[in-house]
């Protein structure tokens, strides 16, 4: 992981925030959007999920913030990771496995990790389950500080995922989704990125690109009146 990639962590916001995430402590973790898993997720729709993750890989290169990722058994029936990542975020350091399902068994995997120097590792993946679920209990054990993006991942059902988010509280892994991320990462509009970030919120919350689609359209109607 090479270690050239230093956050954008001077523009945080003072006396506050201590309990939140530090964009320069901070490693995301893309594990397993494989499009053969896509097939079996039921808890949320895959297009949310894919645009949910292309945010996080947009976020985390316009913070620079490192990213690795990891699939399960590409060549066979889970199929490969998702264009996406690599697309925004084409930083991201890709860590092969020999077949574990856990990612946290594979050495390099871990190796991997520790080698950012971070301690803050922010997941999200296919299964949520098991993909998330497993690395980030082991995590947890290492000594990480561990956020599950719950709506950048997937499960068969409903009641796996219930069941997840339950285990996830028992187990230390703080549960978060990508708009609450987007956010936490952001925390000040006074930062050269501003518009960017406006930009990503309209993928983690579709409906607030309107609201920006309207608010940019009543300034030029202004601007127009004036003029």
């Amino acid at each position: 992981m090479p270690t050239s990639l230093a956050s954008k962590s001077s523009v945080l916001a003072s006396g506050g925030g201590t309990m939140l995430m530090d964009p320069a402590d901070t490693v995301i973790l893309l594990l397993d959007h494989q499009s053969g898993l896509f097939q079996t997720v039921k808890d949320i729709p895959v297009a949310d999920l894919r645009r949910n993750v292309e945010m996080i890989a947009r976020l985390a290169t316009l913070l620079e913030i490192p990213v690795i990722t990891t699939a399960s058994e590409p060549a066979g029936s889970n199929g490969p990771l998702m264009p996406e990542i690599a697309l925004h975020a084409p930083h991201a350091v890709y860590v092969p496995r020999k077949g574990e399902v856990n990612a946290w068994d594979n050495d390099d995997f871990v190796a991997t990790v520790r080698h950012t120097g971070r301690k803050t590792l922010v997941m999200a993946g296919v299964w949520t389950s098991v993909c998330v679920m497993f690395p980030a209990l082991d995590a947890r054990a290492a000594g990480f500080e561990v956020y599950a993006v719950l709506d950048a991942s997937g499960d068969p059902s409903e009641m796996v995922s219930q069941i997840s988010l339950a285990r996830f509280v028992q187990g230390g892994v703080k549960p978060t989704s990508t708009n609450a991320l987007l956010s936490e990462l952001h925390r000040t509009w006074a930062r050269p990125e501003a518009a960017e970030l406006a930009t990503l919120y309209g993928l983690a919350a579709p409906n607030y690109a309107a609201v920006i689609e309207s608010y940019v359209r009543a300034q030029q109607a202004a601007r127009d009146a004036i003029a």
